[in-house]
């Protein structure tokens, strides 16, 4: 290994996504590594935003590897990992993997650098991610992995950084503040099971050993890679001293991605020789599809079955996922009320009507239409943490606050409703049967559902049982 500047290749894998990669490429000149040590593949999966065309023409020195189809960060991963593998063994010291959506702190490769020159049995480093769109709050320090469960504990996850509150990304990028100072009993490294592959260190001659990721498509598969890793005897370690900021996904309702984080679970497990935890984890994906049924999420209860039985066929990669539930911006929120047909709607206590922009369209169809009727479900001492009204002129229904008298009062109100308004971060599954039809609202887009039936989960019973049984 070159001790001065050890050799590094940066791997970069992007789809539709042209102002965040070239925003992470320009960032890369500004850190404090030598220039003449790293070598970039950016892997591009069949974009069609422009952004080949933007990279040849502004990053003509980027090694550019255009995969004809899209095939996922697994797939574009590993089509990178490919083309390390077949350069010379002492080209590169270290591979360094990045999301194409992350910016990186001025010293982020450095202190990665560092913590593995100095841990020879360490073979993978990964950086503290912070949130893009909340910079002072951390996302993850590392992560551990639950095998009994299927389940993730992230490190420090959504933990502030008081002083950092009012400072912008631009100058948390250059800061030479240190999180070990500012957090209590951090220290500069911390051993965990997996780093996120959004900045991810590793030796390249362990990184051929491991060989490629397994055919995930995404999600999972750097969990799955590390593991790999430490089962081969090395340490892996998450550093403080290394930072980025990656979009948040604490807004973001999952869809489609359900079916592969619930069918790639499966595969790790198996992989890692926990026959007990398959099985359990089988019948909580089983659990999952019939609470999203109860609540006329019938398109993704189908996904969580969908996940189990691919599993138990042994097909991996992409899947063509059509979802029936079609989702609309929140700005258009207001044709939903121009229907005269809906009369009576009920708002939970749980939407958050300023975050989702829907106050001031309720307070401006109340004004339209004088026929309408707002009611407000009044938060039971069970969801005390919610607001009571938030909307003028709104009439309040009150339901108990023992549990038993609650779903009875639920019962009382059913056909009560043309519309009932669910968050999709808090749904209530009784809401679901209040109404004629159902929107799932959150802080970016809605979605119109159909009410749940009787007969739909009487059907899905029998699917559902045969999964749990195993």
């Amino acid at each position: 290994m070159n001790t001065a500047h050890p050799k590094i290749l940066i791997i970069i894998v992007t789809w539709n996504k042209k102002e965040y990669v070239i925003n992470l490429l320009n960032s890369l000149n500004n850190i404090n590594y030598a220039r003449e040590s790293l070598d970039i593949v950016v892997v591009d999966n069949a974009s069609t935003d422009g952004t080949v065309s933007a990279l040849e023409q502004h990053f003509p020195t980027v090694n550019l590897i255009k995969n004809s189809e899209n095939i996922g960060g697994t797939g574009g991963f590993n089509t990178g990992l490919t083309w390390a593998f077949e350069q010379p063994e002492t080209q590169y010291d270290y591979l360094w993997l990045l999301d194409n959506d992350v910016v990186v702190h001025k010293n982020a490769l450095r202190e990665l650098v560092t913590v593995l020159d100095e841990n020879a049995d360490a073979a993978v480093a990964g950086s503290t991610m912070l949130q893009l769109d909340y910079p002072w709050q951390i996302n993850e320090m590392g992560a551990f992995v639950n095998l009994e469960l299927g389940s993730l504990v992230l490190n420090r996850h959504f933990e502030p950084i008081p002083s950092w509150r009012n400072k912008k990304i631009a100058e948390l990028l250059q800061t030479d503040e240190d999180l070990t100072e500012l957090l209590i009993h951090c220290r500069p490294t911390l051993d965990v099971d997996y780093v996120a592959a959004a900045s991810l260190l590793i030796r390249a001659p362990i990184a051929k050993q491991a060989g490629l990721w397994l055919d995930f498509f995404i999600h999972f598969d750097d969990v799955e890679w590390c593991l790999r890793i430490a089962r081969m005897g090395h340490r892996i370690l998450a550093s403080a001293k290394s930072m980025i900021w990656h979009l948040s996904a604490a807004a973001k309702v999952p869809s489609w991605v359900l079916y592969y984080d619930n069918r790639n679970i499966l595969y790790l497990l198996a992989e890692h020789n926990n026959p007990q935890a398959v099985k359990r984890v089988t019948r909580w994906i089983a659990k999952k599809a019939l609470y999203y049924a109860l609540l006329g999420k019938q398109d993704l209860a189908q996904l969580h079955l969908d996940a189990i039985e691919d599993f138990q066929h042994q097909i991996t990669g992409k899947k063509a996922i059509q979802l029936t539930g079609k989702t609309s911006s929140v700005t258009s929120i207001e044709t939903i009320f121009q229907d005269p047909n809906i009369k009576r709607v009920l708002i939970s206590c749980t939407v958050n009507c300023q975050a989702t922009k829907i106050q001031s369209e309720v307070v401006k169809v109340l004004k339209q239409r004088p026929d309408l009727q707002v009611f407000y479900l009044h938060p039971p001492k069970q969801l005390k943490a919610y607001p009571g009204i938030q909307i003028p002129r709104t009439k309040p229904v009150y339901v108990s606050n023992s549990r038993l008298l609650r779903y009875w009062d639920y019962f009382k109100l059913r056909h009560s409703f043309d519309l009932v308004f669910q968050s999709d971060y808090h749904p209530i599954i009784p809401l679901s049967w209040l109404g004629k039809q159902t929107i799932f609202i959150n802080d970016e887009n809605f979605c119109l559902r159909q009410k749940p039936t009787l007969k739909a989960i009487i059907e899905l019973l029998p699917t559902l049982w045969r999964y749990y049984k195993g």
